[in-house]
């Protein structure tokens, strides 16, 4: 499985449920969350601009992905709701590896590159750092309508948390005819 595989895949409506494991102050809290995920074609406006942002050249694009999310986490009523763009740059010597390109966020005056891996497992890891943080996540899927997700996010002298998820998917797979339009449309 290559990153435009599991990115196809995971596209579609997810209903997720998240527990947080807090380190520094032995804390764990639950919640949940509506995700949309949408596979776009590399040549997809917002694509195009993202790699420009970061200086790449948009043809090494692979696609982008588009993710949203609405959801909210025990004792706390505000709703957390947000949406970001992912390209996958492939590595030339290793295509199961490569660069994350997505748009700065919060504080950030830059937008972030991180690095992916598709493992022997076809799992897909993503990891982000910078002098402040380090963040490493990692999905697969149990069937094509459960994915399972952990995450740990490590700020320096601030705290830890560790997080597992588990999304189920809502309506049905996309064909994977699908994947080989994205293809055809980046191809053009």
């Amino acid at each position: 499985m290559d990153i435009v595989e599991f990115f196809q895949l995971s596209s579609g409506k997810w209903s997720s449920q998240r527990t947080n494991h807090h380190l520094t102050v032995n804390q764990t809290e639950g919640g949940k969350a509506d995700l949309q995920i949408d596979l776009l074609p590399k040549n997809a406006p917002d694509v195009i601009e993202l790699c420009e942002q970061h200086k790449m050249n948009p043809e090494l694009a692979l696609c982008g992905v588009r993710a949203s999310w609405n959801g909210s986490m025990e004792g706390d009523a505000t709703k957390k709701t947000g949406e970001t763009l992912l390209v996958p740059i492939a590595d030339s010597a290793n295509p199961n590896e490569g660069k994350l390109l997505r748009p700065k966020s919060g504080t950030e005056t830059i937008p972030a590159v991180g690095r992916y891996v598709i493992g022997d497992d076809e799992s897909l890891t993503l990891i982000t750092e910078d002098e402040t943080m380090y963040a490493e996540e990692r999905l697969w899927f149990a069937s094509p309508n459960l994915r399972f997700r952990t995450s740990l996010l490590k700020q320096l002298d601030r705290f830890s948390t560790s997080s597992f998820y588990s999304e189920i998917r809502m309506g049905v797979v996309k064909p994977p005819a699908d994947a080989a339009a994205v293809t055809q449309s980046s191809a053009e």
